[in-house]
């Protein structure tokens, strides 16, 4: 019997081996998996406990002997309390692994191998459920401790001896990253010491591995967060990978049930005086539970990793973006773009000259959601002779294949703008806790009692712009403090605050407490946030435009579920943005978060000295933290928005930016004006070297060996042209161009 179980295994999925079988069709004991480059087992009680290299006979161990790694683990938020897995029974027919635990759950996981590539873990039941409310894949313990995804899930050793990388997927959108005990379903973000290389960037005295530090500054001004120029201050981004004190990484992700109504502490930057903790009840979404959650775990030599994300995200029918018949995540798809000030008499000439191919209309200013205008907003274009619509300019630059956009505050609801603030206030708005008045009020009463004065003495936003707001029937009203005795009464009260209308009120009414954004606005709730992003698709169809910047990002966080809002978002917008003939929308935020890394095409934030230096050639802090950010996460880092050009600004600093660009995977938005081009006086040898080292990134003639000699700053760089589909590349020494490498387009892959 046990013969012929095995023989039937290797047929239906020849990746799986059972080492005991004790029954037809059932498996007591342990399990190996495998894909091409990577392969696990899995020992009785449900725990990973060897992660090898595929294809290498010993390969080597990646599972730290001491940390064996949960399959999934069960946790109840009520009790705060984990439950790992006591022991495990694979069904070879079903491909089912039953996992059991110690509260009385019991788990089936689905087990599939796919494409040789990957390997998908599927949660299909879970009974009885025993006050279990979330389940965590993992943590996937390693023994690396080089780069760290923690947006992704991805821990990468990128050394010439190791180059192996071992990495996790969410393959739904109720999977979301991280740990499932952490509170708001998003990491905080801090800086972390570690150190991706303890030869070349040893940890000093008094520092040790996974040590947490706030950010700086005074937690208003984004810039003077980034305050640490060394490397081993590694800011973080997410929890989807995390490291212990010896700097090994870990990997996990976990679903929530949110059909149910829940009270969370949060606060994104917590250890920063300005930016304190408030709770919040997280509103409860019908249907959304944790069943089907999955996930694929995969393992691959670091410079094939990102070719086996490609294959998951295909496979397995996730966002797939895509410029020019490419995948965004292609490093040949690293495309910088325009940030645009003043009159755009010469926006187009300049943009196409360049071959870039998206223009953000950063000279504007910021714009502001409002839904009552259904995308019919009345900005206008400046002209030396005029002004034009948004809509007459994009029907231009359309034309030429160049995307143009709007820097939007993203989901931000300001008073005198939004009409689902004032002067009636949505139903829907985001609810920090809800009470009851206590006494009748008419329209002129300052005197408000309520039942209950927990959490209202809180401020009512965890960041540095302290403001609140109250809501009852169709009116906000202001207020400061209040009363630590009953009657509770608030204090400093402003009735029919925002030009909402002041009303009588009797008691027993419900007060909403209702969640402001940094701005001193207000924030939409999940569901309000839905019709957002149907807005957002009905302004770039009205006016043309296929180009996004998203500013404020952390305002998906709000509603205090995490990354899972973040998907739901742009899931929303994209979707509705294809039914409106938008085929491809290129997204730029503030942040990249798990929730939005399939969708956000680039991450061009900041800019000029607090990103990049290009005369001395140097990351400026900002710069070094959003690159490492980027980098170990498969997502092109930036130099923001570059200086603009000057008088004196040399072709061969551009080309040395260019290289940069190239060699380790950057893109940015050229601040671009009339003035500040047409004083510089090589500014057409700068336009056309840009063009040139464009054009070869586009047909992906730069292979890995090249890259990396672009990568080295101490050394500069010429690019030729030779014809559409030929490059030379020169090094300047000693003021002289040496040959170094002709280039081809890359035609065998499609580019």
């Amino acid at each position: 019997m046990q013969s012929k179980i095995i023989t039937q295994l290797k047929i239906v999925v020849t990746q799986f081996f059972c080492i005991i079988g004790l029954a037809p069709g059932l498996c007591y004991g342990q399990l190996d998996l495998s894909t091409n480059y990577f392969k696990i087992h899995i020992d009785k009680k449900g725990f990973i406990t060897s992660m090898k290299k595929g294809g290498i006979t010993p390969g080597r161990e990646f599972s730290p002997t001491d940390k064996p790694s949960p399959l999934l683990c069960l946790y109840s938020s009520k009790k705060d309390k984990y439950y790992l897995p006591q022991s495990a029974r694979y069904n070879f027919a079903k491909r089912e692994l039953l996992l059991t635990y110690s509260n009385g759950s019991k788990a089936s996981v689905l087990i599939k191998a796919v494409n040789k590539k990957y390997i998908t873990l599927t949660l299909k039941s879970l009974s009885p459920r025993n006050d279990i409310d979330d389940i965590q894949w993992g943590p996937f313990h390693t023994n690396i401790t080089n780069l760290f995804g923690d947006i992704i899930g991805v821990a990468r050793d990128t050394s010439e001896a190791v180059n192996f990388s071992i990495g996790a997927l969410a393959l739904n959108d109720a999977t979301t990253g991280g740990k499932a005990n952490v509170a708001g379903d998003f990491s905080p973000c801090q800086y972390i010491i570690h150190s991706p290389d303890v030869s070349r960037f040893p940890l000093p005295a008094g520092l040790h591995e996974g040590e947490m530090f706030t950010l700086g500054g005074n937690g208003i001004n984004d810039v003077a967060f980034f305050s640490h120029p060394e490397e081993y201050y590694r800011i973080l981004n997410g929890n989807t990978a995390f490291i212990d004190s010896k700097g090994q990484i870990s990997l996990a992700y976990h679903a929530v049930d949110r059909r149910v109504e829940k009270m969370i502490y949060f606060s994104l930057m917590p250890l920063m005086p300005a930016n304190y903790p408030v709770h919040q009840k997280v509103q409860a979404i019908p249907d959304l539970d944790l069943i089907g959650s999955s996930i694929a775990l995969w393992g691959a030599p670091d410079d094939l990793a990102l070719n086996v994300l490609e294959n998951i995200v295909v496979n397995e029918k996730l966002p797939y973006p895509k410029v020019n018949g490419k995948w965004i995540k292609k490093p040949a798809r690293y495309i910088p773009d325009v940030a645009w000030y003043g009159n755009y008499d010469s926006c187009l000439v300049y943009t196409k000259r360049l071959g870039f191919k998206a223009i953000q209309a950063e000279g504007l200013g910021e714009f502001y959601p409002n839904r009552a205008n259904h995308g019919n907003i009345d900005w206008k274009i400046p002209f030396s002779t005029g002004k034009t619509t948004i809509k007459e300019f994009t029907d231009q630059t359309n034309k030429r294949g160049i995307l143009f956009g709007l820097h939007t505050l993203n989901n931000f609801l300001q008073s005198n703008v939004s009409s689902d603030v004032s002067p009636v206030p949505n139903d829907s708005l985001c609810v920090l806790l809800k009470t009851k008045l206590s006494n009748n009020i008419t329209a002129n009463d300052t005197n408000i009692i309520v039942d209950n004065e927990q959490y209202l003495n809180e401020y009512g936003g965890w960041e540095g712009h302290p403001t609140n707001i109250i809501k009852i029937g169709n009116e906000l009203i202001y207020y400061k403090g209040i009363t630590a005795t009953k009657p509770y009464t608030l204090q400093n009260v402003k009735r029919g605050f925002w030009k909402t209308n002041a009303i009588a009120h009797n008691s027993g009414d419900a007060l909403y407490k209702l969640q402001t954004n940094c701005y001193g606005g207000l924030v939409p709730d999940i569901f309000l946030q839905d019709k957002l992003a149907d807005y957002y698709a009905q302004l770039s169809k009205v006016n043309g435009m296929d180009y996004i910047d998203l500013d404020g990002e952390e305002g998906f966080l709000y509603q205090g579920h995490g990354n899972y809002a973040f998907k739901r978002f742009f899931k929303r917008f994209f979707e509705q943005s294809a039914k409106l003939g938008v085929s491809y929308q290129r997204v730029m935020g503030a942040t990249i978060a798990e929730g939005g890394w399939h969708y956000q095409s680039v991450l061009n934030v900041g800019g000029g000295e607090n990103m990049y230096l290009i005369k001395d050639r140097k990351w400026a802090i900002e710069g070094k933290d959003i690159r490492n950010i980027c980098f170990s996460n498969f997502l092109p880092a930036t130099f923001g928005i570059t200086a603009p050009l000057r008088p004196n600004s040399t072709v061969q600093e551009w080309e040395n930016l260019q290289a940069i660009s190239v060699g380790v995977g950057v893109t940015y938005m050229m601040n671009l004006s009339e003035k500040s081009v047409e004083s510089c006086l090589q500014k057409n040898l700068i336009f056309r070297a840009i063009k040139i080292w464009e054009n070869a990134r586009a047909a992906n003639s730069f292979t890995y060996t090249v890259k990396k000699i672009l990568a080295d700053s101490a050394r500069q760089f010429h690019l030729e042209e030779i014809d559409t589909n030929t490059w030379k590349l020169f090094e300047l020494k000693n003021g002289k161009n040496i040959y170094l490498k002709t280039l081809h387009r890359d035609i065998q892959n499609g580019y």
